[in-house]
């Protein structure tokens, strides 16, 4: 007894040290590659339950710290860092990715999730540390050139201009090619709305966490009518637990034009005239010496500042953020300013069986966007004039001084200035999820996701009162105004059943349910006639689309070996009539973790090794209309009235309308592997796809004497595209002090339409592709045999000095005469293949980034000298003159033709590879029990070139260059802070 009490008195005596000696272990974890601090590791006494995680900015306080304890550090995708506590007060740990584990990352597919490692269909994630560096506005910069199979082209180098965005070359012809946009759960639908830029510039690129893309049916099918072309999934950024954190991103960025139309200088301009102009023509003829490409393009300047507020508690976390940009661009007066919130909660109740999560993005852009029709005038017009008179007024062409001339072009500096094109618009992305995983069967839990996207706006503006003097007929003080409105609402009700049944080793993923989205929006608008003293409404039409939709989808995961992914949708769209509404889109992927095999396990050189194979069927009903395919009339606005005595009344349009439309359908086949080797120094993977689209929506001709209009919407046709896609990152040097990543993507691809109205090779086809020059011309033709969109167009003759012979074709056909007979499919627009490649290094405090990416076997009609490249653009008529480019005085065609716009002089090889991006950043050094961040960055974007593309840029959609607004270089000063 005397022992125990003994013992006791001993242990009472100790508590007091054992306290003292337990303290507060505060700091910092890094990553150990970028210096960034890590938020959400987990930091925990080794054999023991107390443990914290970081914050934000990756700063802990651990209590309780034992002298002579571990403390180990951990994180999903780093190797666990272990240290001796030994009582210092203040760490900083730097954890080193883990190859191994980055295969858990989990990355966001349809209504759900899924490891990685896990995946069976062709997804590929990119986050922050992927981004494009530099002056990006939208989430298409932000992966441009880094996804194999998906292409971004952007439509020109305004601030917030929209993009041509395609995965794997687009399933349709007519049909909306877009892919899927999936925003915090919420799919939108495409397009913008009056008065607003590209829509994805409405979210803030500060806010995106990771942007996934859903490339093959396996992956999409589960989103069924609308994922044809693929789905790119945006997920914003969330909250961490934790202390408030501020972060602040900023920059400044200075943009100049590089390039150039190659018009006539003023020299080479009166030289022409004085030579082959009438004497009329040539007492013309100014004194001046005017670049009007200089006078319409400015050094333009840009700030662009985000700020955001996180933290939490451990069962609710917030984080907001509010953004402004003010961006010039380069053609005069061009600007946009955005202004964005973004606002996100979530929250974890009943002891983490409800998770409630609300998200919000909203933003307001206003624009002026100058007058684009400057930059053809600013090519065309006459650089021997100037620019004002001696009086101040704009130098015009008149037929005497109280006549305009209503033929001849208009001043260029007046057209920016005299002019106003204005927009201002609204938009608003929200939802609110809520998972709650039943209290009596954990692994079964019910989803319920309501969002939706508003969307408003106003295109606004007119002529000064002094545009042309205010001479009659010049449409001086002139207005207009279009107003338009969206709002998409969204309902997802889902059950989701996950669990391992450890009898058979078989991880089992069941998820069905029910979504209901509807479209709705309504146009209006008005123009005033100063001089007529008259407004002209036009007609509202309201319009409403309805999609509702069964989904199911299952995973099997054996032995975490062999994977089987099966998912169905049955979908319903109102566009169509009843018996045709509805239509079921099922997928089927399988994959197999080779790794996993015995004979392979113990291979120390391959880290990851999986097989995939899919099928699957998806869908297509948006052809822009909302009522395709029932009878409808369309009332006239008030210049379409008839009278009767006095009184006047509408008149009533039949609409054009085909009842038998029904859905387009796409059947994907798609085979890939997954490889990851040498400790995942060297990762990628390899797709191989072949897709088939049936019944393609084709908006053509209707026969004659048939139909309420020329065009109507048809199924009509195939198309069958075909793909080999490459991607890798190699790990090529990593120490303690420097990191050298080099990464790129290859994609081979490969079109033909093998039906429309028939199966028939030698028969017209359908003509696209709209040209400037003549009236009504096209360029491009679809047709059995050939790519979409090939050009269609007269061989053309040469002499033996290599230069084209002006009006001389090939008779190809041997008939004797020259005529539409002749014309063949020469080359498309679409790249053979297109490829990007980046590069990064770190070292210490300092990293440097680059980026390139290309195109090869894509060819563009060069329509700027097309239309701007004979003797009669300078010299058409007696009373004013026009310049033109420099091509016509290397070919000295005389006139514009038929024959000479659609000769193949003018499609040209735009193959290219462009320097798109450098960046040089420095992280100042932190404090040793601070979690604060410094960051600068220097970066230049769009800086180099090289082509053999004879116009002013090779990368332009669609394959027809005219008069393109032209991408300058951007430099950009960056800074980044948190604390």
């Amino acid at each position: 007894m005397k022992t125990i009490y003994k013992k006791l008195l001993f242990l009472v005596l100790l508590l007091p040290f054992s306290i003292l000696a337990q303290n507060t272990l505060s700091g910092t974890v890094l990553d150990k590659a970028s210096g960034q601090p890590i938020p959400g590791v987990n930091v925990n006494v080794q054999g023991s339950t107390n443990g914290v995680s970081t914050d934000f900015d990756g700063k802990f306080q651990l209590p309780s710290a034992k002298k002579g304890g571990k403390i180990v550090f951990s994180f999903i995708g780093y190797k666990n860092s272990v240290i001796d506590y030994n009582g210092q007060k203040v760490v900083t740990v730097a954890l080193e990715e883990d190859a191994n584990l980055l295969s858990e990352v989990i990355i966001q597919v349809g209504y759900g999730t899924v490891k990685k490692k896990d995946a069976t269909g062709a997804v590929t994630v990119l986050t922050s540390k992927d981004f494009n560096k530099g002056p990006v506005t939208s989430a298409d910069q932000m992966i441009q050139g880094k996804v194999a199979g998906l292409q971004v082209i952007n439509g020109g180098g305004s601030p917030g201009e929209g993009a041509t965005i395609r995965i794997r070359s687009g399933s349709s012809l007519s049909a909306n090619n877009d892919p899927l946009y999936v925003i915090d759960n919420v799919p939108v639908a495409a397009g913008g709305i009056n008065g607003g830029r590209n829509p994805l510039t409405t979210i803030n690129q500060n806010n995106i966490e990771s942007i996934t893309v859903l490339k093959d049916a396996s992956a999409t099918a589960i989103y069924g009518s609308r994922a044809s072309n693929g789905v790119i999934i945006i997920t914003t950024k969330k909250g961490k637990a934790g202390e408030m954190q501020v972060s602040y991103n900023g920059n400044l960025q200075v943009s100049e034009i590089i390039n150039k139309v190659d018009a006539l200088k003023s020299n080479q301009f009166k030289d022409f005239v004085t030579a082959n102009g009438t004497a009329a023509q040539v007492a013309l003829l100014g004194t001046a010496d005017t670049n009007w490409q200089d006078e319409i393009f400015r050094t333009a300047i840009g700030t662009d500042h985000n700020i955001a507020l996180s933290g939490g508690t451990d069962n609710v976390v917030y984080r907001a953020s509010v953004g402004y940009a003010n961006l010039n661009g380069i053609l005069k007066r061009d600007n946009m300013q955005r202004t964005t919130l973004g606002v996100g909660v979530t929250g974890n109740f009943l002891d983490k069986h409800l998770k409630i999560e609300l998200n919000n993005n909203t933003s307001l852009i206003k624009s002026n966007y100058s007058n684009r029709g400057a930059i053809g005038a600013g090519i065309a017009f006459d650089p021997s004039q100037v620019v004002r008179n001696a009086d101040g007024t704009f130098f015009q062409w008149y037929t005497s001084p109280t006549v305009i001339n209503q033929l001849a072009g208009r001043n260029p500096v007046s057209l920016i200035e005299q002019f106003d094109n204005l927009g201002t618009s609204y938009r608003s992305i929200g939802n609110i999820q809520t998972e709650y995983k039943m209290h009596f069967l954990p692994e079964l839990k019910a989803v319920a996701n309501f969002g939706y996207d508003e969307l408003s706006g106003r295109s606004y503006g007119g002529t000064a009162a002094n545009y042309l003097n205010g001479i009659n007929g010049s449409g001086f003080n002139n207005t207009y105004e279009n107003t338009g409105s969206r709002f998409n609402k969204l309902m997802d009700l889902y059950l989701n059943y996950n669990e391992k049944v450890d009898a058979i080793n078989t991880q089992i993923d069941v998820t069905g349910g029910y979504t209901y989205q509807d479209f709705r929006d309504i146009n209006d608008g008005s123009s005033f006639n100063f001089e007529n003293n008259r407004t002209v409404p036009a007609v509202p039409v309201p319009s409403r689309v309805n999609l509702q939709s069964f989904f199911a989808r299952t995973n099997f995961t054996i032995a975490d070996k062999y994977i089987i992914t099966a998912s169905y949708r049955r979908d319903g769209t109102s566009r169509f009539t009843e018996a045709n509404r509805w239509s079921n889109f099922p997928a089927v992927a399988v994959a197999w973790k080779l790794n996993e095999e015995s004979f392979l396990k113990d291979v120390a050189s391959i880290s990851m090794l999986k097989l995939r194979g899919g099928w699957g069927i998806t869908g297509q009903q948006d052809i822009g209309v909302s009522y395709p395919s029932i009878p409808l009339y369309l009332i006239s606005n008030s210049t379409a009235q008839y009278q009767f005595g006095n009184s006047f009344y509408s008149t009533f349009r039949p609409q054009p309308y085909n009842s038998n439309l029904k859905w387009e359908q796409t059947t994907t086949f798609n085979a890939g592997l997954d490889y990851g080797l040498f400790n995942n120094r060297l990762t990628g993977s390899v797709d191989l796809y072949k897709r088939t689209t049936k019944d393609l929506l084709l908006y053509t001709q209707n026969p004659s004497f048939f139909g309420f209009s020329n065009f109507d919407n048809y199924n009509v046709g195939t198309i069958e595209n075909k793909g080999i896609e490459l991607l890798a990152e190699v790990i090529a040097v990593r120490t303690n002090d420097v990191e050298w990543r080099i990464g790129g993507n290859v994609t081979f691809q490969n079109s033909k339409i093998t039906k429309l109205t028939t199966t028939q090779p030698n028969t017209p086809g359908i003509n696209v592709g709209g040209i400037a020059g003549g009236t009504g011309n096209t360029i491009q033709n679809h047709q059995v045999g050939y790519a979409p969109s090939s050009f269609y167009v007269y061989e053309q003759a040469y002499g033996a000095d290599a230069k084209p012979l002006d009006g001389v074709f090939i008779d190809r056909n041997k008939d004797g005469i020259v005529n539409e007979q002749d014309k063949y499919r020469f080359h498309k627009p679409a790249a053979d293949v297109f490829y990007g490649f980046n590069t990064s290094v770190s070292y210490k405090k300092f990293d440097f980034t680059m980026e390139w990416r290309g195109s090869w076997g894509n060819y563009m009609y060069n329509n700027v000298d097309s239309n701007f490249g004979t003797d009669i653009n300078v010299l058409l008529r007696q009373t004013d003159l026009s310049n033109g480019v420099a091509n016509l005085l290397e070919t000295r065609f005389e006139k514009a033709s038929d024959l000479q716009l659609h000769s193949d002089y003018y499609v040209q090889d735009a193959s290219f590879i462009k320097l798109n991006n450098v960046s040089v950043g420095y992280t100042f050094n932190q404090k040793p029990n601070s979690s604060s961040l410094v960051k600068m960055t220097l970066s230049a974007q769009n800086v180099l070139i090289i082509t053999k593309y004879d116009g002013l840029d090779p990368e332009i959609s669609g394959g027809i260059d005219n008069t393109l607004y032209p991408r300058p270089i951007i430099f950009t000063l960056g800074l980044n802070v948190n604390f």
